[in-house]
C-alpha cells in the first residue's frame, strides 16, 4: 500500500498539512521525490501543459527547474472539502540571464483514499520582478518556519 498522510476527508489542520507538506516537496527541487506525492496514473494542467502519470510528472520538473532557478515557493490554503484542497501560491525564481521573475497561482487538488494527488489544475501568471524586490530569501529547500507565510507578506 502506498498511502501517503494525511488522508482524506480533510478537516481545516489536515488540509493545511497537505498543503505545506506539498510546499516542503516543491521546495526539495527534486522531480523523483515530488512525483511520489501523485498517483501513478495523476492527471495535472500546469498553465497549457498537460501530463500525464509519474514519468511525466518527473520529465516536467525536470524542465521547469532548469529553467527556473534559484526557486522558492510558499502555498497557503485557500479552501478544502472532503477529497479536495484549492491553495493560492507565489513563488521567485531567475532565469540563466538573471531575470527575475514573481510567479502566482492558483491551484486545485483532488486526491485518491490513499492521500495520493490524482489530480492537479494550475494556473499560474509571471511577474518580472526586480532582484530588490524579492521576498524569498531562505535557503535552498524547506522554507524554514519562522519564515512568513503569504498572507504575512501582503502577498
Amino acid at each position: 500500500m502506498n498511502e501517503r498522510p494525511p488522508l482524506p476527508p480533510f478537516d481545516h489542520g489536515s488540509a493545511v498539512q497537505k498543503v505545506r507538506l506539498a510546499e516542503d516537496g516543491w521546495n526539495s527541487r527534486d522531480p523523483e521525490k515530488v512525483s511520489l506525492a501523485y498517483a501513478a496514473d495523476s492527471v495535472w494542467r500546469n498553465r497549457s501543459e498537460f501530463v500525464t502519470g509519474r514519468e511525466a510528472i518527473v520529465q516536467f520538473l525536470t524542465r521547469k527547474w532548469t529553467k527556473e532557478l534559484d526557486y522558492r515557493l510558499i502555498k497557503e490554503l485557500w479552501a478544502f472539502h472532503a477529497n479536495r484542497i484549492a491553495v493560492r501560491f507565489a513563488y521567485e525564481w531567475h532565469d540563466d540571464s538573471g531575470n527575475w521573475f514573481r510567479s502566482y497561482g492558483n491551484e486545485n487538488w483532488e486526491f485518491n483514499p490513499d492521500g495520493l494527488m490524482q489530480f492537479r489544475f494550475a494556473s499560474i501568471n509571471d511577474l518580472p520582478i526586480k532582484e530588490a524586490d524579492r521576498k524569498f530569501f531562505w535557503p535552498s529547500g524547506r522554507r524554514p518556519d519562522d519564515q512568513p507565510g503569504l498572507s504575512d507578506l501582503g502577498l
